[in-house]
């Protein structure tokens, strides 16, 4: 099994910074992709940011310009730096991840899910 642990949600103020991790662990051959999603009440979920193996990233238009996602792979762990946050971007964000658990199995894993709340 691979378990997905997220960290670093909070209360923050408008235009505020905060920086969540995501890391996995278990029984991993490789990671192909790993994801942050939000969901805020009342909404569907939203893929926030993608990051790939090669490194090649990707955001929602919401986010751009202000959301930067990473990865280390050799911690296998992904990090969303999130700046000039706004109180829409309050939700709880949910890691995801495309893992190799064997050569022929890939399978889809999600982490419990952090709450970021931007409040003054």
């Amino acid at each position: 099994q691979v378990q997905l642990v997220e960290s670093g949600g909070g209360l923050v103020q408008p235009g505020g910074s905060l920086r969540l991790s995501c890391a996995a662990s278990g029984i991993i051959l490789r990671i192909s992709a790993m994801r942050w999603y939000r969901q805020a009440p009342g909404n569907q979920r939203e893929l926030v940011a993608t990051i790939i193996s090669g490194g090649a990233t990707n955001y929602a238009d919401s986010v751009k310009g202000r959301f930067t996602i990473s990865g280390d792979n050799a911690k296998n762990t992904v990090y969303l730096q999130m700046d000039s946050l706004k109180p829409e971007d309050t939700a709880v964000y949910y890691c995801n991840a495309d893992v190799n658990i064997d050569k022929y199995r890939e399978r889809a894993y999600w982490g419990q899910g952090t709450q970021v709340t931007v409040s003054s």
